[in-house]
């Protein structure tokens, strides 16, 4: 497992170890509060059109939403697996003045080779049955 710092200060000087992660283009960052479920499907449907494959990431609670989001996919044909890594982020709570570690998960999720008829039936309003 690795682990990372990261702090809600943006002029903070502890920041995450790896500086690509933040200027990924095909990164969905997923939250179990800001967004319903199917808004992130969606997303990642239309990242999909635009990208070979994508990555979807998330931090402790949300990490179940991220799951049954490429579970999803997965089932309706759009995407195959391609890696999932798990590790420990290390986050500073300004308020209790300690740090305190948050699980992560990194799901990378591959066009399907059918995903471009799959998309094409949904837009003309046809939804295949497996």
């Amino acid at each position: 497992m690795t682990m990372a710092m990261a702090s809600s200060s943006p002029a903070s000087p502890i920041k995450q170890t790896n500086n690509n992660d933040n200027i990924k283009k095909n990164r969905i960052q997923v939250s179990n509060t800001k967004k319903p479920l199917f808004f992130y499907v969606n997303l990642a449907k239309r990242y999909l059109q635009q990208h070979k494959e994508i990555e979807l990431s998330a931090l402790g609670m949300a990490i179940t939403t991220v799951v049954t989001i490429a579970e999803i996919l997965k089932n309706n044909g759009f995407v195959t697996e391609k890696s999932i890594v798990t590790s420990t982020v290390g986050m500073k709570d300004v308020a209790k003045g300690r740090v305190i570690h948050k699980a992560r998960i990194e799901i990378v999720l591959e066009k399907s080779e059918k995903f471009d008829s799959l998309i094409a039936a949904t837009a003309n309003g046809k939804v295949e049955k497996k």
